[in-house]
């Protein structure tokens, strides 16, 4: 038997994907080969997904904290209680906090939000992963757009900025490489720790958190050449002040703020000079400081005066919104504006500075928040902090190990939905095709089943009324049945972005950045940037327990100046003002000398979180989290 679904991981490629019943019984699931994105390719995060729903550790009962420990208790009582504390703060409904994530993407994981917004509860705003880039695309372009992703194939050079293609989209890799094949020049950009060297021509490593100096470095090269687009520049507001503001730096010092040699900006400005048209390729990671959303814009920038925007083969790429092909607005309920927001990259500080009211409740759906956020210690905290806490998972991660009641979820390819992309065009069915255990449950089911409880009750459409209101999009022309039988369809979008260097501001003009901010100096004593960059194998935490076994790793390089001080062993403490954990030390040539990888996700109870040691901030747009503005050092182990 083969049965068509689709990867609702928070992964750009969302894969098409097959299920094949083998004759012994066993299942194997595939690439689709029938899908003109997916083409018969996955990765290997989706390829472990069958083992993941067959892992012993998964919770399948929903569990009540006791003071004895958890006790298994049935989907009644579960919901009954659930419902009780509801009961309690319906009056004052902004005591109960609703934070949610993209652990598991679809429509009807997103429908979850109309539950607390039909409740009034408070919301979360801002984001973990790209809101900083995002917003400044909406700041330059009037929205965040790119041109179809399969455009790259008419570049006749790409600069990278930052993105392990090797990581993060095992399509865009592709992408790359079949462009390189056919003659496209590629360039990265990044402080290395990527694996990036296989798909690109030429490296260029930089300070970290820095890119937005060496792109004004190569902006000031092209204005002192007199090469910017003209026709571009036109259709910008106030391009003059943007070059004042570029001229009132020298190079030698924009160089230095990046560390970038003028051998390698002189290169870059080849590139962008010479070469098109050239396709540029934001990473989420240089948005991922204090002054994320500057980085992004200046290279925006960068590309428009380049003349590589609005045409193929040309063209900015960063994230796209993964729903932006749906029809989702019902989601957000009436007064959604003026409910009480807490930003998720500060959610534990917030918490605790909450009055009038305190936060009583906190239901958490498809976020391991406490690991994933920056400042751990303050989350902690705050859920100590909290009444009754209710985390819907399927593994007692270091949030649900801190929940009051863990209530059992469906995983993707047991749970219906459909799902858009946050790089290509295709929206898709995901079909369930594999039976969950007996009393797992979707979130969906889960927010109906507790709404009937309350009077007066809080009455969710039904699961094939969210479906197909959200594929009443202008971006679509399908049906749900439709959708089901084909498992995918192209959305009507043009695949050049901004063609006619059209924006989508209200005058139709593009907005340059009007600061420049400077880089703040390691602070004393902290002298490496830590970097949580992405894994291989597995999506942020969702890692299976057994899975971790040893101490986490981290990268530094062969130059970094505190390899003296934790002498020839391999095992030492990372320390940052919020604390400490121990790592095992492996070198890592190319990285920059200031700089400490660590593959983030794993778990404090295993061992790890490296977001104990990442204070909580936010950055300059978009209310994300500057997870990489952190120093750290390393120490010496003594015991």
């Amino acid at each position: 038997m083969r049965r068509i679904t689709a990867c609702t991981y928070d992964c750009p490629d969302a894969c098409s994907l097959v299920l094949e019943r083998m004759a012994d019984g066993r299942s194997r699931l595939l690439g689709n080969p029938d899908s003109p994105f997916t083409r018969g390719v996955m990765c290997a995060k989706t390829r472990r997904q069958i083992r993941r729903l067959q892992s012993p550790s998964r919770v399948v009962t929903p569990r009540l904290k006791t003071r004895s420990g958890w006790q298994e208790i049935g989907w009644e009582a579960a919901l009954d209680l659930c419902a009780e504390k509801i009961r309690r703060l319906r009056g004052e409904p902004t005591a109960i906090l609703h934070i949610h994530s993209d652990g598991a993407k679809g429509v009807l994981k997103e429908a979850v939000g109309l539950f607390f917004a039909r409740l009034g509860a408070s919301r979360i705003r801002g984001s973990l992963c790209d809101a900083a880039g995002f917003i400044a695309g909406v700041e330059d372009f009037g929205s965040r757009e790119n041109n179809d992703i399969e455009d790259l194939g008419h570049a006749a050079a790409i600069v990278n900025w930052g993105r392990d293609v090797s990581r993060s989209s095992i399509h865009t890799a592709a992408l790359v490489h079949a462009a390189r094949r056919r003659g496209a020049r590629v360039l990265t950009i990044s402080p290395g720790g990527d694996g990036n060297d296989p798909f690109c021509d030429r490296r260029i490593r930089i300070r970290p958190g820095t890119d937005r100096f060496l792109a004004a470095a190569i902006i000031q090269r092209l204005i002192k050449a007199g090469c910017y687009a003209d026709a571009a520049a036109a259709r910008a507001r106030q391009p003059e002040k943007f070059f004042e503001l570029i001229r009132g730096r020298s190079t030698e010092e924009l160089l230095g703020a990046c560390e970038v040699t003028a051998a390698d900006a002189d290169d870059l400005f080849q590139f962008y000079a010479t070469l098109k048209p050239l396709a540029t390729l934001i990473g989420a990671g240089l948005q991922r400081y204090r002054y994320g959303g500057e980085n992004v814009r200046f290279i925006n920038a960068l590309a428009l005066l380049s003349a590589n925007v609005g045409r193929s083969g040309g063209g900015v790429y960063f994230h796209l919104h993964s729903y932006r092909n749906l029809a989702l607005g019902w989601i957000r309920g009436d007064g959604h504006k003026g409910r009480r927001a807490f930003h998720i990259a500060t959610i534990g500080r917030d918490i605790l500075a909450a009055r009038d009211p305190e936060i009583r409740m906190i239901w958490v759906n498809g976020a391991n928040i406490v690991n994933q956020a920056p400042g751990t210690p303050e989350t902690v905290r705050a859920f100590e902090r909290v009444e009754f806490k209710v985390v819907v998972d399927a593994f007692m991660n270091d949030t649900a190990e801190r929940a009051d009641l863990v209530l059992p979820c469906t995983l993707m390819l047991e749970q219906e939905d459909v799902v858009g992309s946050f790089l290509h065009e295709y929206v898709q069915y995901a079909a369930a095709v594999i039976d969950p255990p007996a009393e797992a449950r979707s979130d969906w089911w889960i927010m109906t089943e507790l709404g009937r409880r309350l009077d007066p009750p809080v009455l969710l459409p039904t699961a094939d009324e969210c479906l197909r209101v959200a594929l009443a999009s202008p971006h679509l022309d399908t049906s749900l049945e439709d959708l089901k039988a084909r498992g995918f369809v192209r959305s009507k979008r043009p695949r050049i972005a901004y063609q006619g260097l059209r924006f989508d501001h209200g005058d139709g003009n593009y907005r340059f950045p009007g600061q420049l901010h400077d880089e703040a100096p390691a602070p004393e004593g902290y002298p490496l940037r830590l970097l949580t960059l992405i894994r291989r194998w597995a999506i942020h935490s969702q890692i299976l327990p057994e899975d971790q076994r040893s101490a986490p790793a981290v990268w530094i390089s062969p130059d970094c100046p505190m390899r003296a001080a934790i002498g020839a062993s391999a095992s030492a403490d990372l320390v940052s003002p919020s604390g400490r954990l121990p790592v095992n030390v492996r070198l890592m040539p190319g990285l920059h000398a200031g700089t400490v990888v660590y593959r983030r996700g794993d778990w404090m109870s295993r061992g790890g979180g490296a977001n104990q040691l990442i204070a909580a901030g936010l950055t300059d747009l978009g209310g994300g989290a500057p997870f990489y503005a952190q120093y750290v050092r390393l120490e010496k182990r003594t015991s």
